[in-house]
C-alpha cells in the first residue's frame, strides 16, 4: 500500500513514511493510493477492538516494515473499551462512549496508536544511537494535545510541542495540556485554534525548520491518527449489523473532521455503516459548503463545544479528495449546526429524559438527533458519538443538570501535577525560536 498527497505534487510513500512525516512535502494530506475492500466475512470471530483493528488495518500497512508488528501496536493502543450503550428502551438509539481512555476523550485512540506505531517505525529505521530526537508538533483545540501528551510522555527520543489557543480551552483541558513536563512542551498561543494549526502547517513546509529538526504531526492531518479512529466505527457497526442485520447511522460531533472522515473511510472499505451526520457548532464552514457548494473557510468562533471551534477544517481536503464534486459529498454526509443555547437546552433535556450527562460536544450530536423527523428515526438504528467525558466540562454541565459529575480517576490525577507552559505569538518565527530553546 502506498500513500499519495491530496495535492498531487509529492511522491508516493509507504505507511511508515506517511506517519513519520505527518504532512506531505507539498502541504497536502496523505491518503491511500488505492482503496482496499474488506469482505465482512474476514471479521468473523473478531469482536474486540484489537481483533477488529488488526484485520481492518492490515491492508493499509501491507508491504511496510511495520506490518508484522501491527498486532503488537493495536494491542498496546486499544487497551480500553469503546462501549455502545443503549439510550432508549427499544434500542434504536445508542451512544458510543469514546471517553474511557487515559485522557477521557476520543483522541486517546489515535494518539496511542500513533505513539505505538512511531516507536516501532523509528526503532526499525534508526541506524545509530545518536539520531536526533523526533519533535512532534500538535495544534489543539482542547482534547488532542492532552491525548498526545499522555501517549508520548517520557517516550525516549521523542519531544512533543503542544500549541493551544489562550483562553479558548476549558480549565480541565488546559490542565491536561500543561501538566506533563519532561519531553512535553506546552505553548499558549495568543490566537485561535486556526492560528495554531496554521503555524504548525507552516512549520512542516519551512525548509529551514525541516533542516534543523526532524518533525512530525500528531493532529488528525497525520494518517496515523486518523486510520485508527476508523476502528471503533468498524467494531460498532459490525456489532449492530450482526445483532440486527441493520447498518447503524452515526451522528458525529465535528470540528477538524478527522473523526468524521474516519467514519467515511470505514464505510468506503466495506464496513456496514449507514448514514453519516456531522454535528457542528456555529462554526459553519462545512454545513454552509453542503448548502451552497462554496468552500469558504473563515475565522473560528468560540463556543461551549470548544474542541470543535474550527473555521478551516483540515480534513475537508481528504473528504474532497475522495468526493471531488459537491454533489458526491452531499451523498456521503449531511451536516447541521448547533448554537450554544441549543447545546445548553439539550444537556438539560437529555439528562431529564434519559439520565445521560453529555459534554457540550456530545450534546451537539444529541441535538441533531432530536431534530430528526420521525420518519428518519422509525425502523433505523442511530448512534450518537460521545467524544469526551462530561467531567472535562463540569463548569458547563453541572449547573445545567443540577448534579455533581464524578471525575474519572485519570483526570483527577492531573490536578496533583505541577503545570508549566510558555506564551507564544501566532507566527512561524515565534515557534521556530521556541523550538530552538528545547533541549
Amino acid at each position: 500500500m502506498k500513500y499519495i498527497s491530496t495535492r498531487g505534487q509529492a511522491p508516493s510513500v509507504s505507511f511508515g513514511e506517511a506517519v513519520a512525516r505527518g504532512l506531505a512535502p507539498d502541504g497536502g494530506l496523505y491518503v491511500p493510493e488505492s482503496w482496499p475492500e474488506i469482505p465482512l466475512s474476514d471479521f468473523d470471530g473478531a469482536t474486540t477492538l484489537p481483533e477488529v483493528a488488526e484485520i481492518m488495518l492490515r491492508p493499509f500497512v501491507k508491504g511496510d516494515p511495520v506490518a508484522p508488528l501491527l498486532g503488537d501496536i493495536v494491542r498496546e493502543a486499544f487497551n480500553f473499551p469503546a462501549p455502545l450503550v443503549p439510550v432508549n428502551t427499544d434500542g434504536s438509539l445508542s451512544v458510543l462512549e469514546l471517553f474511557h481512555g487515559p485522557t477521557a476523550a476520543f483522541k486517546d485512540f489515535g494518539a496511542r496508536f500513533l505513539a505505538a506505531a512511531l516507536a516501532r517505525i523509528r526503532a526499525r529505521s534508526s541506524n545509530s544511537g545518536d539520531a536526533k530526537p523526533l519533535n512532534i508538533l500538535v495544534a489543539t483545540s482542547g482534547d488532542t494535545g492532552g491525548a498526545v501528551a499522555a501517549a508520548f510522555h517520557q517516550r525516549p527520543g521523542v519531544l512533543v510541542s503542544v500549541l493551544f489557543p489562550k483562553g479558548l480551552v476549558s480549565p480541565t483541558q488546559e490542565r491536561q495540556l500543561t501538566c506533563w513536563g519532561d519531553n512535553v512542551h506546552s505553548y499558549r498561543v495568543s490566537g485561535s485554534f486556526d492560528d495554531c494549526q496554521r503555524v504548525v502547517k507552516e512549520a512542516f513546509v519551512d525548509a529551514d525548520l525541516r533542516q534543523r529538526f526532524e518533525l512530525s504531526s500528531a493532529n488528525s492531518i497525520n494518517l496515523g491518527r486518523l486510520l485508527p479512529q476508523a476502528v471503533y466505527y468498524a467494531a460498532t457497526s459490525l456489532a449492530v449489523f450482526r445483532a440486527t442485520g441493520e447498518k447503524p447511522n452515526y451522528i458525529i460531533p465535528s470540528g477538524n473532521l478527522g473523526n468524521s472522515v474516519a467514519c467515511v473511510w470505514a464505510r468506503k472499505i466495506g464496513l456496514p455503516v449507514g448514514r453519516i451526520l456531522l454535528a457542528h457548532n456555529i462554526n459553519r464552514a462545512v454545513p454552509d459548503y453542503l448548502a451552497t457548494g462554496n468552500w469558504l473557510p473563515r475565522p473560528s468562533i468560540a463556543t461551549l463545544a470548544s474542541a470543535m471551534d474550527v473555521g478551516s477544517p483540515s480534513n475537508m481536503e481528504r473528504l474532497r479528495a475522495l468526493f471531488p464534486d459537491v454533489a458526491q459529498v452531499r451523498e456521503a454526509v449531511q451536516a447541521a449546526s448547533v448554537t450554544d443555547e441549543q447545546i445548553r437546552h439539550r444537556i438539560t433535556e437529555d439528562f431529564r429524559n434519559y439520565g445521560k450527562a453529555w459534554c457540550p460536544h456530545t450534546a451537539t450530536a444529541a441535538e441533531v438527533y432530536a431534530r430528526l423527523a420521525s420518519a428518519d428515526r422509525l425502523g433505523q438504528r442511530w448512534v450518537l458519538v460521545s467524544t469526551a467525558h462530561p467531567a472535562k466540562f463540569h463548569e458547563i454541565v453541572q449547573p445545567l443538570i443540577g448534579q455533581r459529575i464524578e471525575m474519572p480517576e485519570s483526570l483527577a490525577k492531573l490536578f496533583s501535577r505541577p503545570v508549566s507552559c510558555a506564551d507564544l505569538e501566532p507566527s512561524l518565527a515565534a515557534l521556530s525560536g521556541a523550538l530552538g530553546k528545547v533541549k
